[in-house]
């Protein structure tokens, strides 16, 4: 059964804190792989929490282990991305269709 899911990742010791997110390595690879999820229905939401190393999303899934599986293949690393938690989300208002 497909859900949703709160995602935290978070940017890893590798990151170049001297650059922008567009100008990190493999900055192209790992916008393909984020835009492949979102196309498949996986990702609905994502984008860095302001003023942190972090990153939400909000994907669709049917367990976090799945969710893992499919962003262990990110190209970023986890030196540059990691995932600290995936948590099930239960959306009471709104609705992401």
């Amino acid at each position: 059964m497909r859900r949703y899911f709160a995602v935290l990742r978070r940017r890893g010791p590798a990151w170049d804190h001297g650059k922008g997110l567009r100008e990190q390595p493999l900055w192209r690879e790992h916008a393909v792989f984020v835009d492949g999820l979102e196309a498949e229905g996986l990702i609905r939401l994502a984008g860095p929490l302001d003023g942190s190393n972090e990153v939400l999303l909000i994907m669709r899934g049917d367990t976090p282990d799945a969710l893992a599986r499919r962003l262990a293949d990110d190209p970023w690393p986890p030196q540059m991305l990691q995932t600290v938690w995936i948590r099930p989300w239960d959306l009471q208002v709104g609705d992401l269709g």
